[in-house]
């Protein structure tokens, strides 16, 4: 009764039947199938080691999601934990984590019997039953901690109604059935306990380095922070290094999350400080507070970042990430997001991450790289659009002069904007030539950002260009959106991880300044409101005053599609290489 589109990229015939039509007999099954697996796999909980991933899915941790990848097959595998199972549940997924126009695997129960199916919400959240079952129920499970079910789910289908599973962000909503219905159109999705999650869905197949005997461990953790009663709480920390810290390679790290609170630790990430001041003050507190020291700011450069349902971060066999010795400052600043909705007072909480380093250095240094755009008000974006896009580019000139000749390796990648991100890509163009993707999330989102590896390494070398496209929606904004560092202005970036670390730390651009002091002479001339074009006026002043009709939004789409760029190509000095300004690739 279920049918699967074959694994690798030849489309599949789509089935003919209409499984309506046998509807009452398959629920009838499923109904008896897992009255008939609850019992007689009582007590055997799968393996863990099964299903190497898992997230929970409620703050509660009521809902617990485990899975598993197969490449070859493709399809991922679920186990979903129900610690306190009413009369059913919704788990599936959407294009951003809404309820309407969702491709969800439903279990109900009217009280009587329990009913199993794949279906879809229509763009109004009502239910309908999927005329082709892509939800494969495997089995279910009772065990002492609750109901195991197990499922799978081809990445792609030949069913309009189904999520097409991608790499890069998913996310996964939840909704969870506290009465019995009668059927599944009877279900009110807006009166259930509901939510979502999200995660990285489809991991990649990456093979662990052995690790060196000398390996050893050191944990940057929170101490014992009683967490805010309030639903959004970015805590920092100021850690240290030991006197004379000499020179180590950070091989891999992974989280350290206090027990109880797997569904309130939303990020973290360990932060080393500028080596240009001696010292940095203790602090332990809200990142926003105003009693944070202002010196706490010049603590950027990212050593470690997790998001929940990643797993151990590994560094390649050949480099490590340098941390330590000379011209490296002993100061670390710890970060975690606390994501509290249901308000618990009282918790305590010494979560962080460990890091584990070596003291035999390993071939190369590793470093990062911020590929896109420049963070300037130059680059905006109007109000009201569902979704624009801005370029930034690593252009030819700076790679020629700055990658060895026997080019760079990139391995990890972690995109970045602000809150009207709504994709990123980042793709290697070689002669002219788009060959690879680097990254790409196609449903990014800004709450959830975190240093994923690479399924397969991108080497780049002297004469190629890397292009960074971010897509930004601002349709709840009632005027523009200027770059900058303000969570309401906007960024467009890829920090890549890489080896052998070079002397190139930034290599981004932004439209040339001249270019957009004539756009703004130009909204003058065919428009009656006056944008004044003075000096003394700001340039976001200058786009708060643009008035955004077709004409000017598409004026400006061109401007940034078509104008001279200017390059910002940055050793980690600040210092730039001699790049300047250059024609669009």
């Amino acid at each position: 009764l279920t049918s699967m589109q074959p694994s690798g990229s030849t489309p599949c015939p789509c089935p003919s039947f209409k499984l309506r039509e046998v509807a009452s007999m398959y629920f009838t099954m499923i109904a008896v199938f897992l009255v008939i697996l609850v019992v007689a796999l009582q007590g055997s909980a799968p393996r863990g080691s099964d299903f190497p991933y898992k997230v929970p899915l409620d703050p509660q941790g009521l809902l617990e999601l485990s899975w598993n990848i197969s490449y070859p097959e493709q399809a991922v595998h679920f186990q979903l934990l129900v610690r306190d199972l009413h009369f059913g549940l919704l788990f599936g997924m959407s294009d951003r984590g809404e309820f309407e126009n969702a491709d969800l695997a439903v279990l109900w129960s009217d009280g009587h019997n329990s009913y199993f199916g794949d279906a879809w919400s229509d763009a109004k959240g009502q239910l309908h039953m999927d005329s082709q079952q892509d939800y494969q129920l495997l089995g279910a499970r009772r065990a002492l901690e609750g109901l195991y079910l197990l499922f799978r789910r081809a990445f792609s289908t030949c069913d309009p109604k189904d999520y097409l599973i991608e790499d890069g962000t998913v996310h996964l909503i939840y909704g969870i059935l506290e009465k019995p219905v009668h059927s599944l159109q009877a279900i009110n999705i807006s009166a259930i306990h509901r939510g979502l999650q999200r995660v990285q869905l489809l991991k990649p197949n990456i093979t662990i380095p052995e690790l060196p005997s000398d390996m050893k461990s050191m944990e940057i953790t929170a101490p014992d922070v009683v967490i805010p009663s309030q639903e959004t709480t970015y805590w920092c920390y100021m850690a240290e290094l030991p006197d004379g810290f000499p020179k180590h390679h950070i091989i891999m790290y992974e989280p350290v999350i206090t027990a109880g609170n797997e569904a309130l630790v939303h990020h973290m990430e360990v932060f080393q400080c500028a080596a240009e001041f001696d010292s940095f003050p203790h602090y332990n507190g809200p990142c926003d507070s105003k009693m944070k020291p202002e010196r706490l700011n010049y603590c950027r450069h990212v050593l470690a970042a997790w998001a929940m349902g990643a797993q151990a971060f590994y560094y390649p066999e050949e480099a490590g990430l340098a941390f330590g010795g000379p011209g490296s400052s002993r100061y670390l600043r710890l970060e975690i997001h606390y994501h509290n909705p249901l308000v618990f007072k009282g918790r305590h909480d010494s979560s962080g991450i460990r890091l584990y380093y070596t003291a035999t250095l390993r071939r190369y240094d590793a470093g990062i790289m911020e590929l896109g755009l420049v963070y300037t008000p130059v680059m905006a974006i109007p109000p009201g659009e569902d979704a624009f896009i801005l370029t930034g580019y690593c252009t030819d000139k700076c790679t020629q002069l700055a990658l060895p000749a026997t080019g760079i390796h990139i391995f990890a990648s972690q995109l970045h904007t602000h809150l009207a991100g709504r994709k990123v890509v980042t793709v290697l163009a070689r002669d002219g030539r788009e060959r690879q993707v680097v990254n790409a999330d196609g449903h990014y989102s800004p709450h959830f950002q975190e240093i994923r590896m690479l399924k397969e390494v991108v080497a780049v070398f002297p004469g190629d260009e890397l292009i960074t496209t971010c897509t930004y929606n601002t349709e709840d904004r009632s005027r523009a959106t200027v770059g900058g560092f303000g969570i309401l202005e906007e960024m467009c970036v890829n920090y890549v991880h890489y080896y052998p670390q070079t002397q190139l730390e930034l290599c981004k651009s932004a439209v040339d300044p001249g270019y957009l002091h004539r756009y703004f002479n130009l909204v003058n001339r065919f428009n009656d409101e006056e944008v004044c074009t003075c000096p003394q006026v700001s340039v976001p002043q200058q786009f708060f005053s643009v008035p955004w009709n077709t004409f000017n939004r598409d004026v400006l789409k061109s401007l940034y599609g078509f104008a001279p760029i200017s390059m910002h190509c940055n050793k980690s000095s600040a210092v730039r290489f001699p790049v300047g300004t250059a024609a669009q690739p």
